[in-house]
C-alpha cells in the first residue's frame, strides 16, 4: 500500500516585500522623507550644543583668566614651627604634592587646564627698594613683588642671560637670590641682566636679587600669565593724594626660582603660598553649567573648600569670580533659549503633522484594499501590525542614515539627544499609517461614508479636545505675557497653540463661508465657479490635518520673522546710537582744514557734516561742564533726519544779530538752565558766548550722552568753531579709505563695523542661525503638506477633468477649474494665517524681551529691543502658499491635457 501523500499549502508571498514591490516609489518617497526628518531632529540639539558651548568658551575668554582661574592661597607656615620644616613646606616638592592632592579634591565638573595652571610661593607686601637706579616718576622709590612660581621655563623664552636658579639649598638666612623678569618689567624699571636689586629684610641685611635673564611669555594672554598680571607687565601706581599732580611709583615682578621660594621667609614681604587652578573652556559644556556652578560654590564655601583645606593647610581660602562669569552667561542664555524654543516647538509640530498627513495620504490611497481586508474577517491588531512592519522596514533604515548624516554634519554635541529626537521622528512616522488606519477602519462597514467637510458635524470629543487646547493656549499666553519667556515649556508653545486655535476656528468658519459663496457663484455665467465651489464643498473632513500645518507654519514664520527683523532693527538701531551717523572721524584737536574735503572723496560718502565739539564747556559759570557742539544748522538738520535722533528744522538755530544765539539742548540742560532767558557759556579758551534754549530733544548724533548743547558754528569764536569730529552719511563708507583720509589725527568708526561687532557673539549669532533654519523647515514643510494635501485629490481631479473635457470643457475652463477649487483653502490658510500671526505677535508681544538675543551686553545704548509685527514676515510666507496652490493646480491641468482623456478614464480604474 502507497504511502499518502500530505496536502501541500499553496505558497503565501511576504506582506512587506509585496507591498514594496507593488509601490516602489511611495515607500523610496517615504525613506526619502523620514531621512531628511531624522538628520533635521538630529542636528538641532546639537546645533544647539555648540553654539551654546562655542558662547560659553567666548564668555570665559572675555572674563579673563584673573577673574575665572580659582586662586587657593594659604599663609606661610606656623612662626612657632622649626625654621626646617618652615622652610621645607614652601620647597616645590612639597607644593607640587599638594597641587596633586588639590586637583583630586576639586571634582569633575570642573575641567582644570593643567597646561595653564601653576602653583608656587608670593609675597603678600611689595616693600619699597631702595635702589637709586631704579625710576622714580614722583620721586617714590620703586617697588617689588617676589614671586617663585612653577612652570617657568615651560611658559618664557629666554631673550637675554638664563633662567634663574638654586646652586644649594635656600632657606631664611640665604643673602642672595637669583630672578629673571620680563621684557615689559626690564624695559619700564630699566632693568638689565646682572643688576642687583636689594630687597629690605627685617634685622638682617637686605636681600639680594640678581637679575640673570630677561624672558618673553610664550602665551602672554594663558592663564599662566594673566591670572596675576604683574608677573608679566609692571604697574604704574597712582596714590589717592590730593593735588593736580599725584604720587606716583612703579610695581614689578621678581621672579625667582622655584627653589628659592624659602628665601621670601627673611624678608617682610609675609609669604604665601597659592595653587592657581585654570579652567579648560574646552572640556566646559553647558549642558553641565549647573552642576560647574554648584563645584564653584562648593570650592569657594563648601565641602569641596573643606577636602582643599584639609590636604594644603587649614587656614587656605579660595578666591576666584569664575561664579560670576557663570552666572552672566547663564542670564544671557536664558533669554536666548525661550525664543529658540518657540521656534522649535513650531517647527516640530509642522514636522509631525507632515509625518500624520503621509500616513493618511497612504491610507487615503488603500482605503478600498484595507475595508476589503477588514471585510474578509482581518483583525483590527493584525492589520495595524502589518502596516507596522511594512512601514517599519522603509522608516528604520532611513532614519539611522538620517541620523548618521546629523552627526557627521554637526560633528559637536551631545550625541542623546540627537538620537532620541531622530528616534522620535522616525516612530512618528511609522505610527501614522497604521494609527490613521486603525482610527478610520476600527468598524467593519459595506460603504464609505460620506466625509466631506460640509456635511460632517463636529462631535462631542473633538468639541472638548478643541476647549481643552483653547484653555492650553489661553494660559500660555497669559504666562508669557506676564512672567516673560522664562516660564515653563508651555510657554514656548504658545505661538503654536494659537496657531492650532485659529486652525480648529477656521475650519469650523469653512462651511459656513462656502455656503455663503456657493448662492452668488450660482447666479454667474458659466459653470466653473459653481462647481469649483461644489467641489471645494466636497473636500473631505480629514483637510484638517494640512490646514494645522499650513497656519502653524506661517504663524511661526511671521513670528520668527518679526523676531530676526526685530534683532536686525535693535542692532541697526544701537549702531546708530553709538556711532551718530554712517560713519564717523573724532579728534581731540581741531582737524585739518582740508580734512572735510578729503573725507568727502571717500567712496561711498554723500555727505559731510562737520562739528566742533566743545567738552569744556561752562554755562552760567558754573562748575558743570556740558559738551558745546557747533554745527552747520542745514547739514545738520539733515542729518538727525537721516538717523531719526532728535530732527529739528534748521531754520530755528539760524543766528539774529545783536541776539543770543539760539540752542538746541537735552532735557537736563533745558530744566538746569531754562529755555526764557539767555545766558551764558564759558569756553575752553575763555571766551565766552551768550546762548538761548529754543529746542529740547532727547538724543543728537554728535554725542552719545544726555547732556549737550547744539549752537550754529558761525556763532562761536574762531577757535572754536574748528571742526573736532566729522559725521558722515553715506550707504557703503569705505572705512579703509576713510582712516587714510583723515590721517592718524582722528579715530573713525563705522556704523556697519559697530553693528557686525553687535553680531559677533557665538552665543546670539548661533541661535539666530539655527532660529533662522527653523523657521525655514517650518515654512519648507508646510509646502510639503500643501503639495501632499493636493496630490491626494490629484487621481480624482484628473478624472474629473477627462469626463468634463469629454462634455465640452476646454483647457482654459479645466486650469480655471482646478485653481478655483484649490483657492478656498489656500486664501483661507494665507488670510488665516497672516491674521494668526499678527494676532499671535500682538498677544505675546509684551513678554518677549529681544535685547539678549539681539546686542551683545545689557550696556547697549539701545532701548529695550521689542517685538513688533513684520509686515514683510506676514505677507510673504501668505504669497508663498497662494503662489504654490495656484501653480500646482495650473500644473494638474497642464500635466492632464498632456495625457488625455482615454487614459483617465479606463474601465475598471477606481478614481
Amino acid at each position: 500500500m502507497g504511502r499518502r501523500r500530505e496536502p501541500v499549502a499553496p505558497p503565501v508571498a511576504p506582506w512587506v516585500r509585496t507591498r514594496l514591490r507593488a509601490a516602489p516609489g511611495a515607500a523610496a518617497a517615504l525613506a526619502l522623507l523620514v531621512a531628511l526628518t531624522a538628520c533635521l531632529a538630529g542636528a538641532y540639539p546639537r546645533a544647539v550644543d555648540r553654539y551654546e558651548d562655542a558662547g560659553l568658551r567666548r564668555a570665559l575668554r572675555q572674563a579673563r583668566p584673573e577673574h575665572t582661574t580659582v586662586r587657593l592661597s594659604a599663609p606661610q607656615p606656623d612662626l612657632g614651627l622649626p625654621p626646617g620644616r618652615r622652610a621645607a613646606a614652601l620647597r616645590p616638592a612639597a607644593l607640587q604634592r599638594q597641587y596633586a592632592k588639590v586637583l583630586g579634591a576639586i571634582g569633575e565638573p570642573l575641567a582644570v587646564d593643567r597646561a595653564q595652571s601653576a602653583y608656587g610661593v608670593a609675597g603678600t607686601v611689595t616693600p619699597a627698594v631702595p635702589d637709586p637706579w631704579l625710576p622714580r616718576p614722583t620721586g617714590l622709590p620703586a617697588r617689588v613683588s617676589l614671586t617663585a612660581q612653577s612652570g617657568l621655563a615651560a611658559h618664557a623664552r629666554v631673550r637675554t642671560g638664563r633662567l634663574p636658579r638654586a646652586a644649594r639649598p635656600v632657606d631664611a638666612t640665604t643673602p642672595e637670590v637669583e630672578a629673571a623678569v620680563t621684557a615689559a618689567t626690564a624695559e619700564s624699571l630699566r632693568i638689565e641682566v646682572g643688576a642687583v636689586i636689594h630687597v629690605p629684610a627685617p634685622g638682617r641685611r637686605p636681600l639680594a636679587v640678581r637679575v640673570t635673564g630677561i624672558l618673553v611669555p610664550r602665551d602672554p594672554d594663558g592663564a599662566y600669565w594673566s591670572t596675576v598680571p604683574l608677573l608679566r607687565t609692571p604697574s604704574l601706581v597712582t596714590l589717592p593724594t590730593p593735588g593736580p599732580d599725584p604720587d606716583r611709583y612703579w610695581l614689578g615682578a621678581l621672579l625667582l626660582a622655584p627653589e628659592a621660594a624659602p628665601a621670601l621667609l627673611g624678608t617682610g614681604t609675609d609669604p604665601a603660598r597659592y595653587w592657581h587652578l585654570a579652567p579648560d573652556p574646552r572640556a566646559l559644556r553647558v549642558h553641565g553649567l549647573d552642576r560647574l556652578r554648584a563645584a564653584v560654590a562648593a570650592l569657594e564655601s563648601g565641602p569641596a573648600l573643606q577636602r582643599a583645606r584639609a590636604v594644603t593647610d587649614q587656614g587656605a581660602d579660595v578666591d576666584t569670580d569664575l561664579d560670576e562669569a557663570l552666572a552672566a552667561f547663564s542670564r544671557l542664555r536664558s533669554g536666548i533659549a525661550p525664543l529658540v524654543a518657540v521656534a522649535a516647538a513650531g517647527t516640530a509640530t509642522v514636522v509631525a503633522v507632515v509625518l500624520l498627513m503621509t500616513g493618511g495620504l497612504a491610507a487615503d490611497r488603500r482605503r478600498a484594499e484595507l475595508a476589503l481586508l477588514r471585510a474578509r474577517g482581518a483583525s483590527l491588531t493584525g492589520l495595524a501590525g502589518r502596516l507596522l512592519a511594512e512601514t517599519a522596514v522603509v522608516a528604520v533604515p532611513a532614519g539611522a542614515l538620517g541620523l548618521a548624516a546629523a552627526l557627521l554634519a554637526v560633528p559637536a554635541g551631545r550625541v542623546a539627544p540627537a538620537v532620541a529626537a531622530a528616534l522620535a521622528a522616525t516612530l512618528t512616522a511609522c505610527a501614522a499609517l497604521p494609527l490613521r488606519a486603525a482610527l478610520a477602519h476600527r468598524t467593519v462597514r459595506l460603504t464609505a461614508p460620506r466625509e466631506d467637510i460640509a456635511s460632517v458635524r463636529p462631535s462631542r470629543r473633538r468639541t472638548v479636545a478643541e476647549l481643552t487646547l483653547l484653555v492650553l493656549a489661553a494660559g500660555a499666553v497669559a504666562g508669557l505675557r506676564r512672567r516673560g519667556t522664562t516660564g515653563d515649556q508651555l510657554v514656548a508653545l504658545a505661538p503654536v497653540l494659537v496657531g492650532v486655535i485659529a486652525a480648529l476656528l477656521l475650519l469650523r468658519l469653512h462651511p459656513l463661508l462656502l455656503r455663503r459663496l456657493s448662492g452668488p457663484a450660482g447666479r454667474l455665467r458659466g459653470a466653473v465657479g459653481h462647481l469649483a465651489l461644489a467641489r471645494a464643498g466636497r473636500t473631505r473632513a480629514s483637510a484638517v490635518l494640512p490646514l494645522l500645518a499650513l497656519l502653524t507654519a506661517l504663524t511661526t514664520a511671521a513670528f520668527g520673522g518679526s523676531v530676526l527683523a526685530g534683532v536686525a532693527a535693535a542692532r541697526d538701531r544701537a549702531a546708530v546710537l553709538t556711532v551718530g551717523a554712517d560713519a564717523r572721524a573724532d579728534a581731540s584737536a581741531p582737524l585739518p582744514a582740508a580734512a572735510p574735503a578729503r573725507a568727502r572723496a571717500v567712496p561711498g560718502v554723500r555727505a559731510v557734516t562737520p562739528v566742533a565739539v566743545s567738552h569744556q564747556a561752562r554755562p552760567a559759570d558754573g562748575q558743570d561742564e556740558v559738551p558745546l557742539l557747533g554745527v552747520e544748522p542745514r547739514g545738520y538738520a539733515r542729518l538727525t533726519a537721516h538717523t531719526a535722533l532728535g530732527a529739528f528744522p534748521s531754520d530755528r538755530l539760524a543766528p539774529v544779530r545783536a541776539r543770543p544765539l539760539p540752542a538746541l539742548a537735552s532735557p537736563s540742560v533745558a530744566a538746569a538752565y531754562g529755555t526764557r532767558r539767555p545766558f551764558p557759556v564759558r569756553l575752553a579758551d575763555g571766551s565766552a558766548v551768550t546762548v538761548r534754549i529754543v529746542l529740547v530733544r532727547d538724543r543728537t548724533p554728535a554725542v552719545p550722552g544726555a547732556d549737550f548743547l547744539v549752537v550754529d558754528r558761525a556763532g562761536l569764536p574762531a577757535p572754536a568753531a574748528r571742526p573736532t569730529a566729522l559725521l558722515l552719511t553715506g550707504d557703503r563708507v569705505d572705512a579703509g579709505a576713510l582712516r587714510h583720509a583723515v590721517g592718524t589725527s582722528a579715530a573713525v568708526r563705522v556704523r556697519a563695523e559697530e553693528r557686525a561687532r553687535y553680531a559677533d557673539s557665538p552665543l546670539q549669532s548661533g541661535a539666530e542661525h539655527v532660529y533662522t533654519a527653523a523657521v525655514a523647515t517650518g515654512a519648507g514643510f508646510a509646502v510639503l503638506a500643501l503639495l501632499l494635501s493636493l496630490v491626494r485629490a490629484a487621481p480624482e481631479r484628473a478624472a474629473l477633468l477627462a469626463r468634463l473635457r469629454t462634455m465640452g470643457l476646454t483647457r482654459a475652463e479645466s486650469r480655471r477649474l482646478l485653481i478655483l477649487e484649490s483657492l478656498p483653502q489656500a486664501v483661507l490658510a494665507a488670510a488665516g494665517g497672516a491674521l494668526t500671526g499678527w494676532s499671535a505677535i500682538t498677544l505675546l508681544s509684551p513678554g518677549i524681551d529681544l535685547t539678549a538675543i539681539a546686542l551683545p551686553t545689557a550696556a547697549s545704548p539701545a532701548p529695550t529691543a521689542g517685538l513688533r509685527p513684520d509686515t514683510w514676515s506676514l505677507a510673504l510666507p501668505a504669497l508663498a502658499v497662494l503662489t504654490a496652490a495656484v501653480g500646482v493646480a495650473a500644473l494638474q491641468a497642464w500635466w492632464t491635457g498632456r495625457r488625455g482623456s482615454v487614459t483617465e478614464l479606463r474601465a475598471g480604474d477606481g478614481r
